[in-house]
């Protein structure tokens, strides 16, 4: 087959695929919300996480580096990226994605810049998304709760980290599921160029979705989950979540179900 029939072939899919995209990548309803919330303190393993509603990360896919301006896509783990924004829900499946700036630029930067961020699109009032170090802890304009930073000072910290990370990871599995899934395309540097790689990019997160929502559900294989993009970085935010994160591990730590909203009650502490 002629490489131009093939170029033709991919660009024509690719259009089709990003038609459909607000329909398969969109912010839950009400009714699923709940369940995704439930879904969450599931995954933590306490229903003090009843209130996320989402978890975010980044993802370094691979490229081959572009003839100009090169470095901007060298990343800190020293090869060529383009960032990928995803927040995804507790079973994996993407509600938004922010895909294009290049590898050095730090994560909380491209949370800055994403509509997300920038639009306060998403949580609702009342809930949270979960991210890692690499991102501030924020109230304001999206309530954003990250895990406590080394060292740690108490025992109440430490149990919150730990149901904080069972929670979290589900957005390094998603990943880990994507890039097992299209393996072709992941394993290795994008055959494309830089500007057409943040559609394709799109394309495999929509077909991820569809996915998932008809239950062909992946195992990420090992070596494929992100989770060594823990960033430290130090923030001290006028918008920050530090109390409502406070006010979460102070829950997880009650020593009784007394002192807990009723919504809290009812379960073990460790």
């Amino acid at each position: 087959m002629p490489r131009s029939t093939v170029h033709m072939i991919v660009h024509k899919v690719s259009k089709m695929l990003l038609h459909i995209k607000h329909k398969v990548i969109h912010f839950p309803s009400f009714e699923e919300l709940e369940e995704i919330s439930t879904g969450f303190a599931n995954l933590a393993g306490s229903p003090v996480f009843g209130s996320v509603a989402g978890s975010i990360d980044g993802c370094h896919i691979r490229i081959k580096p572009p003839s100009a301006d090169s470095m901007c896509y060298l990343n800190r783990k020293l090869f060529y990226s383009i960032q990928l924004q995803a927040l995804c829900d507790h079973r994996g499946k993407y509600l938004d994605i922010f895909v294009g700036y290049p590898g050095s630029v730090h994560d909380s930067r491209v949370l800055r810049n994403s509509p997300i961020y920038l639009k306060a699109l998403y949580p609702p009032e009342g809930y949270h998304i979960l991210g890692d170090g690499g991102f501030p802890c924020l109230s304001h304009p999206i309530s954003l709760i990250t895990p406590y930073r080394e060292p740690l000072q108490n025992a109440s910290h430490r149990r919150f980290n730990f149901h904080h990370e069972k929670a979290r990871s589900i957005i390094e599995r998603s990943f880990g599921c994507l890039k097992t899934r299209w393996r072709s395309l992941f394993f290795k540097a994008l055959e494309v160029k830089p500007e057409f790689a943040p559609e394709v990019i799109t394309c495999c997160t929509i077909l991820h979705n569809i996915c998932i929502t008809n239950g062909d559900i992946i195992e990420p294989e090992e070596g494929q989950l992100d989770g060594d993009d823990l960033d430290d970085l130090q923030v001290r935010d006028p918008q920050s979540g530090e109390h409502t994160r406070e006010r979460l591990a102070a829950a997880l730590s009650a020593p009784n179900d007394d002192n807990l909203p009723p919504a809290l009650r009812h379960h073990d502490y460790l």
